[in-house]
């Protein structure tokens, strides 16, 4: 049997895992000059592979698609994922917020080895292939920077071209119309996991942007989630934002805008801030009593001054207006893709016989924290095993 997987992302490279450990001649192929690359921008920040929370928890992450994933994730869950890694010589730990990283906190070791192991298997990697469709003789047709358009016949292909965020890292939704053409219902792109576009008054955002707010809360729509933001020169990104992103975005689609709260000191009751907030200034300034009484820094004072309530009142419950989410270029996700219905049981397309997809490019979004890496190497695995069962 020979497989063709297009996209060398988590998913297309999991797949290629299972199915050249079964002996299946495999061939990989992406556009970009390098595998994997929006894995290794992601290890910039110590690549989170994965989460200790309990499963059920876990899976409730991805919504309205867990149905859809579940199997997949059941049969790679997150333990088998950090048996996985310590296979490839690359040691895992759980960090206090129960996301699961590798001890170097780095991507290039894990890709390497990975890399490695696929070679020694005898699986091919193509670079700078980029997938155009199929010619007439229903041949799948590559475009190669100056060479001729290669032309491949597998046995079974495996799409796994990822979704339509950091287009610049190779995921571009390009595949998209190529599916449409022959039929292939495919959902909308959407960013997830993106940033918020709140309208900063210019002093904040010549003087702020790009500073940290540590140990906040951002609420919206009767959740609270508390955690790290970051000022940027158009809103706010960070995790605490980043998990309020979806259901933001479409409150804003719905109404044109949306209002968020932040409480810049969520660790202290309501009824303490007033008391510190009442204590005498003595001449003080109202930024140097907010920082003495406090601890407030100067961009979380600079905040303050940008809702229409006072101080005392906008510390616990600071109103901001969003106007938007961050584009699919800024987002570190996409919602939208292959719709579920498209694809059987085991990850084929329904209307093209022998073709399958997996990651990314199905219509799913979750939240950062490890778990949109488990679902695109589980979902690899669950494709590739259903490739297989076409030899049966």
């Amino acid at each position: 049997m020979r497989a063709a997987i297009i996209g060398a992302g988590p998913a297309g490279l999991a797949a290629a895992e299972v199915l050249s450990e079964a002996g299946v001649a495999v061939t990989v192929l992406d556009r970009m000059p390098s595998p994997a690359r929006k894995l290794l921008m992601a290890g910039r920040g110590g690549l989170n592979l994965t989460h200790t929370e309990p499963f059920g928890t876990f899976l409730s992450r991805y919504g309205e698609a867990r149905p859809c994933l579940e199997p997949a994730i059941r049969a790679f869950p997150p333990e088998a994922i950090r048996a996985w890694c310590e296979g490839l010589g690359q040691p895992t730990f759980a960090g206090t917020s129960g996301r699961v990283f590798p001890n170097v906190m780095k991507a290039a070791p894990l890709l390497r080895a990975w890399l490695a192991r696929l070679g020694e298997r005898g699986v091919t990697l193509l670079t700078r292939h980029a997938w155009t469709g199929w010619n007439a003789d229903g041949a799948l047709t590559f475009d190669r920077p100056g060479d001729e358009p290669l032309h491949l016949k597998p046995d079974a292909t495996l799409l796994a071209l990822g979704g339509a965020s950091w287009p610049r890292l190779g995921s571009d939704g390009g595949w998209a119309p190529i599916l449409s053409a022959r039929g292939v219902a495919v959902a909308p792109f959407a960013p997830a996991n993106s940033g918020l576009l709140i309208p900063w008054s210019q002093h904040l955002r010549d003087r702020f942007a790009g500073t940290p707010l540590k140990r906040i809360a951002l609420s919206f729509g009767g959740r609270t989630v508390r955690g790290e933001a970051v000022i940027t020169a158009h809103g706010l990104e960070g995790g605490a934002v980043y998990a309020l992103s979806a259901a933001i975005r479409d409150a804003v689609a719905v109404s044109g805008e949306a209002e968020v709260t932040l409480d810049l000191r969520p660790d202290m009751p309501a009824e303490e801030v007033a008391r510190r907030m009442a204590a005498p200034r003595r001449g003080q300034s109202l930024s140097n009593h907010l920082r003495r009484q406090l601890t407030l820094p100067p961009a979380a004072i600079a905040l303050l001054r940008e809702g229409t309530a006072p101080p005392e009142a906008a510390i616990k419950a600071l109103a901001l207006r969003v106007t938007g989410v961050a584009g699919l270029e800024r987002a570190i996700s996409s919602a939208g893709g292959l719709r579920w219905d498209e694809l059987d049981e085991d990850y084929g397309l329904r209307r093209i016989s022998r073709l399958f997809a997996a990651g990314e490019m199905l219509d799913w979004e979750a939240p950062t924290g490890g778990h949109l890496l488990t679902a695109c190497l589980a979902t690899g695995r669950a494709a590739a095993q259903g490739m297989l069962r076409l030899r049966a």
